[in-house]
């Protein structure tokens, strides 16, 4: 209970922080909005190739949107931790009685909820431009979770990488060389059956995949709970593994101080 109430603070700081910081506020909200609509007019033909279950593709696109953004915004996390590093303020906290691990999971829990935020904003948006998800609003909370899930994934990593490289530069290009790849070895711009065999047997090795896949099967007609319950475990699972990952970084970074 010590090391959850202490994440907890720590937590409650980082939601702070972001709200001292008005322009992050914004993009937080507006980044949605322009990859649901762009994507959406640029590929909105896209349908008529066989292989897609709707013929809207906006409704097909907005669980991607959804978990695409928590993707990146986990991807992107550990540039808050290099930020700590650079100011001293993990230094800092380690000179109070704080559980360790608090320091690095309150910034995959914050991760978290800027992914559930950025999440509501797109289904909104994709309702209004006629995106339904079929199980009402437990398909809400499905798709939520999913990209909660998600984003708590890479935040793990990035925060151990951000551990581990402690410079902006290389945060930047590891990011870069992990996000890009696993989005395009995804379903969430296109059909998995428009995908090649080798892309399609990769994918499933995917946790970006797994949160699509999950999201997406709420708006479909036939709502398979049973694979939605196998991804989820393997993303609850995934995300243990890589916040364990963080949390040795962090072990690792003290014995260097």
């Amino acid at each position: 209970m010590t090391a959850v109430e202490h994440t907890w603070f720590m937590f409650g700081r980082h939601v702070r922080s972001l709200a001292r910081q008005p322009v992050w506020i914004v993009i937080l909200l507006i980044q949605p909005f322009f990859w649901l609509v762009l994507y959406s007019q640029l590929f909105r033909r896209i349908t008529d190739l066989p292989g897609f279950e709707t013929s809207s593709y906006i409704e097909f696109l907005t669980p991607g949107i959804v978990v695409m953004t928590a993707f990146f915004t986990g991807a992107w996390n550990g540039m808050s931790m290099v930020n700590d590093l650079d100011r001293g303020i993990i230094e800092r906290f380690l000179a109070i009685p704080a559980r360790r691990s608090s320091l690095v999971l309150s910034h995959v829990a914050q991760c978290s909820l800027n992914a559930v935020i950025q999440g509501l904003i797109v289904l909104c948006l994709g309702y209004l431009m006629g995106a339904r998800v079929r199980e009402g609003l437990l398909g809400w909370l499905v798709i939520l979770v999913a990209a909660a899930l998600v984003a708590a994934c890479f935040s793990g990593i990035s925060n151990g990488i951000a551990l581990f490289t402690r410079r902006e530069e290389t945060m930047i290009a590891v990011s870069n060389f992990i996000a890009l790849p696993l989005l395009f070895f995804s379903s969430a711009l296109i059909a998995r059956d428009l995908m090649p065999d080798w892309m399609r047997t990769a994918a499933r090795l995917n946790p970006v995949e797994w949160g699509v896949v999950s999201a997406r099967e709420t708006v479909q007609p036939d709502t398979d709970w049973g694979t939605i319950g196998l991804y989820f475990v393997l993303l609850v699972a995934t995300v243990a593994a890589t916040s364990a990952f963080a949390t040795w970084s962090f072990r690792a970074y003290r014995r260097t101080l």
